[in-house]
């Protein structure tokens, strides 16, 4: 791609305004995007440090999908609490829950860079691989465009809500809390990983 058009690419896009579920980047992934966005052959177009979520479950997107949204690490009342408010929650809401199955989700570290060369894709890519972003590669080449999707791999996700009954005990959920946080831990290492090598 020639240099005028990335550089200008990247400045509109780096402009604009977040359309995010969340509205701005994750603060364990700021410094990251940052030094991304500072190097000449590179610039992010989304991102997220690792999450929890729980969602009900539907093949497609739609609004009011998730109904608790993690970005730091939670613990077994806190979850237990919010169950509790899903389960509770008033007759409008309730009618879309009571019809509903609810996931349990804990997903790592996501990110999307934009390259100016095949080469600069293969070099970013050696990088995250060597900081452990084992589930990454080149997600598309097209209108002139490189973006490689640096992805972690540790991850949960199971049934946890049915017509608003718990499915899972309550010594299941603490052992989930506590996987759930290791691996929110993991990205973060991930993240700082790939930073230290990005000097």
């Amino acid at each position: 791609m020639p240099r005028n058009i990335f550089t200008q690419r990247k400045k509109s896009v780096l402009g604009k305004i977040d359309k995010s579920f969340k509205g701005d980047w994750d603060k364990k992934i700021i410094s990251l995007c940052k030094k991304i966005n500072s190097m000449k052959n590179y610039y992010t177009t989304s991102s997220c440090s690792g999450r929890i979520v729980l969602i009900i479950d539907k093949d497609k997107k739609q609004k009011g999908l998730f109904l608790k949204v993690y970005h730091n690490k939670i613990t077994f009342k806190k979850l237990k609490r919010d169950l509790r408010e899903i389960v509770e929650r008033e007759i409008v809401e309730r009618e879309i829950v009571e019809k509903s199955i609810v996931k349990f989700k804990q997903e790592p570290c996501i990110l999307h860079i934009v390259c100016k060369t095949l080469k600069n894709a293969e070099t970013i890519l050696k990088k995250a691989h060597l900081a452990g972003w084992k589930k990454s590669g080149i997600l598309s080449i097209a209108k002139n465009r490189i973006i490689v999707e640096l992805n972690g791999t540790d991850r949960l996700e199971f049934l946890i809500l049915n017509k608003r009954k718990i499915l899972v005990t309550g010594e299941f959920l603490e052992l989930i809390v506590k996987k759930s946080n290791e691996n929110l831990e993991k990205s973060w290492e991930k993240i700082e990983k790939l930073k230290d090598l990005l000097k």
